[in-house]
């Protein structure tokens, strides 16, 4: 190969290096931040991108999907003086490439140091109680604040999540001892109660089976007794109906009065007219035989 050919080999491998370093693919969802002679000059979304080769430079590569950095567990004091661990999760999404680029030398370590410092001014204004029952307002503060600060990074805070809150072992005892007497007041006071409606049921029932059972045997007795009165009744109609004398009625009368006394219904008794004529003859009858 003599040297003419040796230097169109070396312009073609030339030409072809500055093709390919011309030539930029940015896959979806990322973004190329792309400088000119040292100085901003665009932002390359997903697609095919063509560049000045020694003239333009990628200065970085920005991840444009939201993203999850958990940070490592943190103390913090309390209002009243406990020092708890608490360990959270940042969800954040990177919105302008260009302000994550140039705004901030490294965007996850500004966000983990806000979030520590945010965090401990929210938890140093709140009691251990409500630290451990006001996650959600937690959250929502610590979201607000970190928004609100890295809105002219180009990040945006979706959410913060506390992952854990860990107090000191004493203190998590001490809880726990509260809660089993809790627990155990609390179910003393149902067994006390079910004890209770239990009796007052059960006084309940008693009550109600005697007023059934006084009522049975009131009803009883009416009804026997409007049966004896009804079977009076119809004898008495029969003897009047047979237009019997006197004397067999002051008979019939006569053997009717021990089944009176036997009813249940009535102690009164009530002597009709037609049964004193009949013993008043009777008398006259035994009277005559008497004196014959």
């Amino acid at each position: 190969m003599d040297f003419s050919g040796l230097i169109a080999l070396v312009l073609l491998v030339f030409v072809i290096a500055i093709v390919v370093r011309s030539i930029r693919i940015v896959p979806q969802s990322r973004a190329l931040v792309v400088e000119r002679l040292g100085k901003f000059h665009t932002v390359m979304f997903a697609g095919l991108h063509l560049i000045v080769p020694f003239v333009d430079r990628v200065a970085a590569q920005v991840d444009l999907r939201e993203q999850v950095t958990s940070f490592p567990p943190q103390p913090v004091i309390t209002a009243d003086n406990v020092v708890v661990s608490i360990d959270s999760v940042i969800y954040y999404q990177v919105n302008d490439p260009r302000d994550a680029t140039y705004e901030i030398a490294n965007f996850i370590s500004a966000i983990e140091q806000l979030t520590v410092t945010t965090l401990r001014n929210v938890i140093g204004s709140l009691d251990l109680e409500q630290t451990l029952t006001s996650r959600d307002d937690i959250n929502s503060r610590l979201r607000g604040v970190l928004d609100e600060a890295t809105g002219r990074w180009g990040i945006r805070v979706n959410r913060v999540e506390l992952k854990a809150i860990d107090p000191p072992p004493s203190i998590q005892q001490a809880m726990e001892q509260q809660l089993r007497a809790e627990r155990d007041k609390r179910a003393a006071i149902l067994t006390a109660e079910g004890v209770r409606q239990s009796k007052i049921l059960q006084a309940e029932g008693e009550k109600q089976s005697e007023i059934l059972r006084a009522e049975g045997i009131a009803q009883s007795m009416i009804l026997q007794a409007e049966g004896e009165a009804r079977a009076i009744g119809q004898v008495f109609d029969a003897i009047h109906a047979g237009d019997a004398d006197p004397k067999l009625l002051a008979y019939k009368y006569i053997e009717m009065l021990p089944k009176l006394s036997e009813g249940q219904g009535s102690k009164v008794w009530v002597v009709p007219t037609e049964l004193t004529a009949a013993l008043q003859s009777i008398s006259d009858g035994f009277k005559g035989t008497t004196e014959k």
